[in-house]
């Protein structure tokens, strides 16, 4: 299937957003993702289905810096 992910289209037969997070080799722990314009928690992402079409947007969080 095709989901645009980042703003990019982005081909992948996983079928939960738990599994792209692993065929991508992120860690569910160090990114937010939103569905759809929807945030998802973290102990959703594996059941929550991906279908064709859908817009995911992963986020890293960043750190660091002198304060």
């Amino acid at each position: 299937m095709i989901i645009k992910l980042n703003g990019q289209d982005y081909k992948t037969e996983k079928q939960t957003l738990s599994e792209l997070l692993s065929e991508l080799a992120i860690l569910p722990e160090h990114v937010a993702v939103e569905l759809n314009l929807r945030i998802i928690k973290r102990a959703d992402l594996p059941t929550q289905t991906l279908k064709e079409g859908d817009t995911v947007e992963i986020i890293n969080f960043v750190g660091g810096g002198n304060y």
